[in-house]
């Protein structure tokens, strides 16, 4: 392949992006990635996708992914961790000669890949999916999260472009010490064809036992401790008691599943569900409820917004970014008691169930996946050409 005066290799942009998790879990972050990959590929960049894998993954990557060795974590085993970046592999990455690596995860394998960026003189763009820090209060570790923030700080420090998915991320990251000219916005997109409120069924609420009128309130995402589910039981247990009248529907698949469904005898369960199944279900319930306080941009409320239900969050940053409370959603303090308070709220008033729901949707129709994954692209594009000018600083 041609190359130019300044020894840089001509033709289609090449992305190395290593990932904790491309496929064997369903998640929101790796399901931006690969709706990424896909757009990079369809631009006519050349990627190569790096990450752990399983014998069963959750579902068919995009691209090309070279398997990375790695281990199941204990009391977690859903999760894979690579232990570093293996010769092996780092052979492969200068096969490939990188124009851009893109890490999505602080993890070791995630570092490893840019101190092997650094050495090949290959710009790092960073993407932040989740904050990780918040994690470890969950799991009885919060002596830990000091050390988790330092490493994220150092982790994104080390990148030439952060790419955050809202404001209020952009705050978090700043605080790390990060500069305002290194940090770019990459939100979110919604699939209207896979979420919308013509997907609501009221077979799908007859074959899953629930009638017409009935209030379906909806815990839709992971089932793990960091996404809130002590909250999301004890907000449920604080409507039973009150005599607030609903169903209740818990979409998604994890460790706590047993958990949940001990605490919640009488909620329906339908596992991790996918396309038109799973807008069909969103699209089938009347209120989401989102306790999580760990999300950096949060997929469940953007994809609820867009498909009927309407939304009540933690008042949390990534929340705030995408919820104005009171017109497309209500935001309350990420405790049992709030959260059921404005549960009973729309339960009572289907009017302003209905208004909020509305109004949330014509607000999710502005969140559009081919602007945001252009956006990403450019940015890569302006690393590159900063390289080639040689005003690349590493």
């Amino acid at each position: 392949m041609e190359t130019t005066s300044t020894g840089l290799r001509q033709g289609p942009l090449r992305v190395a992006l290593f990932s904790g998790n491309y496929n064997y879990t369903r998640d929101g972050a790796n399901r931006a990635l690969n709706r990424l990959v896909a757009h990079l590929l369809a631009e006519g960049m050349e990627v190569r996708v790096y990450s752990p894998t399983s014998k069963a993954p959750a579902f068919e990557g995009v691209g090309e992914i070279v398997s990375v060795p790695s281990i199941s974590i204990p009391g977690r085993s859903e999760f894979r961790v690579a232990l570093g970046l293996p010769r092996v592999i780092g052979q492969d990455v200068r096969r490939f000669k990188p124009d851009i690596v893109h890490v999505s995860a602080p993890d070791w394998l995630g570092t490893s890949a840019q101190f092997l960026a650094k050495a090949l003189q290959v710009p790092i763009v960073a993407s932040f999916h989740t904050r990780f820090e918040t994690y470890f209060e969950f799991y009885g570790l919060r002596w830990l999260r000091e050390w988790a923030w330092r490493r994220q700080r150092d982790y994104y420090r080390r990148s030439d472009v952060v790419l955050v998915p809202n404001e209020s991320m952009q705050s978090h990251v700043r605080d790390m010490g990060i500069a305002d000219d290194r940090l770019r916005i990459w939100s979110r997109g919604v699939d209207p064809q896979e979420f919308n409120p013509d997907l609501r069924s009221l077979v799908w609420r007859h074959n899953h036992g629930f009638n017409d009128e009935e209030v379906v309130v909806l815990f839709f995402g992971r089932l793990v401790l960091e996404k809130g589910i002590a909250n999301f039981i004890k907000t449920i247990r604080h409507l039973e008691k009150g005599g607030t009248p609903h169903r209740v529907l818990v979409v998604g698949k994890g460790p706590c599943e047993e958990k949940m469904r001990k605490a919640l005898p009488n909620a329906i369960f339908t596992g991790e569900l996918s396309g038109d199944e799973l807008g069909q279900a969103v699209a089938s319930a009347d209120i989401l409820v989102n306790p999580s306080s760990t999300e950096a941009f949060g997929n469940v409320n953007l994809e609820a917004m867009a498909s009927g239900p309407a939304v009540v969050s933690a008042d949390v940053g990534s929340a705030q970014s995408l919820i104005i409370h009171g017109q497309t959603g209500l935001l309350c303090k990420p405790e049992p008691a709030a959260l059921a308070k404005a549960v009973r709220r729309l339960v009572i008033n289907r009017v302003e169930r209905r208004r909020l729901a509305q109004m949330a949707l014509q607000a999710s129709q502005s969140y559009r996946w081919d602007e945001v994954l252009t956006h990403v692209a450019q940015v890569y594009r302006e690393l590159h050409e900063a390289k080639t000018s040689g005003s690349h600083a590493h």
